[in-house]
C-alpha cells in the first residue's frame, strides 16, 4: 500500500497522539471520510465526546470529508442544543419529567438547522467551536478558538468569535480547478505518486499533477 494504512487508529505509531476519526466512531450520524484525523495528546479515540447535544431522535448528521486535521479541543455543537424559541419560555420543561413531558414540542416547531458538514481537506485549529448546520467547504482554514455560527466558503480562512472570513487561500480560477481536479478522491497509489506537488507545490504546479 502506498502510504499510511487508513484503517489504522494511529497510522504513525510514534505519534500517538494522531487517531483516524472514522475508525473510533460508533454513532451512524458522525460520517467521517479517510485520512481525516484528530490531534489530541491524551484523549486522542474519543472524538465523539466532541460531538454533543447529538440525539438520534432528531436525526442530524456530522459528516466530515477525507483529509481534513482536526486539532485538540474542537466541539462540534448539534442540533439538540437548541431550545424553542417560540413561546413565553425557552426552558426545556418536557425533558424533566414529573408531567412536564406532555408539552414536549414537535420537531417541526424547533430551531433545527440541519446536518453540519466539513469538507475535504480543512484544517480546523485548536478549540475551535462549531454550531449547528454549519457547512465548511473544501480546502478551508479555520482559526483557533474561533465560534463558527455561519458558512465558511471552500478555501477561504476564517478566524474570531463570531467567526469571520479574513482572506482567500487561491484566486477563484485556481479554487475552481481544485474542486474540479478533486484530489482527496484519488486512489492512494495516486496520490502517493503526486504527493510532493501536493504537499509543497503551489497553483503554478497544478498542470504537474499526473
Amino acid at each position: 500500500m502506498a502510504g499510511p494504512d487508513p484503517r489504522a487508529v494511529h497510522p504513525n505509531p510514534n505519534i500517538p497522539s494522531v487517531c483516524y476519526i472514522n475508525n473510533t466512531i460508533t454513532r451512524p450520524t458522525i460520517i467521517v471520510g479517510d485520512y481525516t484525523y484528530y490531534d489530541d495528546p491524551v484523549d486522542s479515540e474519543h472524538f465523539e465526546d466532541h460531538v454533543t447535544h447529538h440525539y438520534p431522535f432528531i436525526g442530524d448528521r456530522l459528516v466530515i470529508g477525507r483529509f481534513c486535521a482536526i486539532a485538540k479541543g474542537v466541539e462540534f455543537i448539534m442540533n439538540g442544543a437548541n431550545h424553542r424559541m417560540n413561546g413565553l419560555s425557552t426552558y426545556p420543561f418536557n425533558i424533566m419529567g414529573g408531567g412536564w413531558e406532555r408539552c414536549t414540542p414537535e420537531l417541526d416547531v424547533m430551531p433545527i438547522k440541519g446536518d453540519t458538514v466539513i469538507g475535504n481537506d480543512v484544517w480546523i485549529g485548536q478549540n475551535v467551536t462549531i454550531l449547528p448546520g454549519v457547512h465548511v467547504g473544501d480546502g478551508a482554514i479555520i482559526g483557533a478558538n474561533s465560534v463558527v455560527a455561519s458558512d465558511v466558503p471552500a478555501y477561504e480562512v476564517a478566524v474570531g468569535d463570531p467567526c469571520r472570513v479574513v482572506r482567500m487561500r487561491y484566486d477563484d480560477a485556481t479554487i475552481a480547478r481544485l474542486e474540479e481536479i478533486r484530489w482527496w478522491d484519488w486512489p492512494a497509489d495516486r496520490i502517493f505518486a503526486n504527493l510532493d506537488t501536493l504537499a509543497g507545490g503551489t497553483p503554478d504546479d497544478l498542470d504537474r499533477l499526473a
